[in-house]
């Protein structure tokens, strides 16, 4: 009897001290847990730039972050995102992120905030050159990588671009967004082009014509869009190529032959460049449009080509003012040719002597 009373009491007193074992295994998890929530991997903090790939898998972002010194448990990480449920809400970008930051605040920035995003704007009238150059130099790419990827065949006709680059193409936009690690200047000029198109359904909002048309559009477009910068004047320009060509005259626009010339010009237009036959881009003596965009134009030259203002005029000549004077025949054309010449040639006299 004595020793069962023994054994009774030594097994209440096993299972209490397993119960103790249990409850103070629990509790030291729970405070671990709670230490894990409230604790930065390091204090004071250094900053890392972090990257999430497009599709990478929780798990990898979790033990990418413990390499980096940005978290000190990856289970009890993923346990967090669960719980929140903010596990598949990774953002794929880059992130300014802190060794000084507890796990929650790491976690909110990977799947909340845009991230480290660069901003670029490319305005309207540049040529795939300029474009490059600006690209470089936001750091989106660089100028010899966007300078293939626009040239690149497989590129093109991802697109449908039956061109041999994708000059005017490039959309002009302010862009924001995180360059990839891989390939940025190929991104970019996937992202530029692919903004073209959705700017182009604008101009056909019935839909895209065949690309022959729709490129002598684009063609059209940049002209225009080189000859002003006056919004209002944009179709009536356009109307004025338009008219010459439909009477098979020469569309004399100078700035053909500048592109022609290429990005070695050194901003002297000389007679020789006028009548040089070998520059394909020379509107002075080939007939018809150049053969391809001589930049990038933006959405309101491509309306104006699409939709070209009905009229008689044949020739037009900058007023010194942003606008230009409008003629319909040689004669009115020469008569504002000597009055705005002869004015702007005056003031640059005056202005000289001053």
């Amino acid at each position: 009897m004595a020793r069962f009373r023994y054994f009774l009491i030594a097994s209440v007193l096993l299972a209490v001290l397993a119960g103790l074992g249990v409850a103070g295994y629990k509790w030291y998890k729970a405070w671990q847990e709670e230490q894990f929530l409230k604790t930065a991997p390091e204090t004071p903090g250094r900053e890392v730039l972090f990257r999430v790939e497009p599709g990478q898998l929780f798990t990898t972002v979790a033990a990418n972050l413990k390499s980096q010194g940005l978290i000190t448990d990856t289970r009890r990480f993923y346990r967090l995102a669960v719980r929140t449920g903010k596990g598949s809400a990774v953002r794929a970008g880059v992130f300014r992120l802190s060794t000084g930051w507890v796990p929650e605040r790491v976690l909110t920035e990977l799947t909340s905030s845009t991230g480290v995003m660069r901003r670029v704007s490319v305005r309207e009238g540049l040529t795939w050159w300029q474009t490059a150059k600006v690209i470089e130099e936001a750091e989106l790419g660089d100028a010899d990588g966007f300078a293939k990827a626009v040239a690149d065949p497989e590129l093109l006709a991802g697109f449908g671009i039956k061109a041999k680059d994708a000059e005017g193409y490039l959309f002009p936009e302010t862009y924001l967004l995180t360059p990839p690690k891989d390939h940025p200047a190929r991104h970019m000029a996937e992202v530029m082009i692919r903004e073209f198109f959705k700017n182009a359904h604008k101009v056909w909002p019935e839909g895209l014509p065949p690309f022959k048309e729709m490129h002598r559009a684009v063609i059209l477009a940049s002209l225009v869009e080189k000859e002003t910068g006056d919004v209002t004047e944009r179709a009536r320009i356009a109307g004025v190529f338009r008219n010459r060509l439909k009477k098979h005259m020469l569309i004399q626009c100078d700035p053909t032959i500048i592109y022609g010339l290429g990005p070695d010009f050194d901003g002297n237009l000389k007679k020789s460049d006028l009548t040089d036959r070998n520059n394909a881009y020379n509107t002075y003596v080939h007939s018809g449009l150049p053969p391809g965009p001589i930049c990038s134009p933006g959405l309101d030259s491509l309306m104006a080509a699409v939709h070209p203002e009905k009229h008689d005029f044949l020739y037009f000549v900058a007023k010194g003012d942003g606008s230009h004077q409008f003629s319909r025949t040689l004669e009115e054309h020469n008569r504002a040719v000597r009055k705005y010449q002869l004015q702007r040639n005056r003031s640059t006299y005056r202005s000289t002597k001053q």
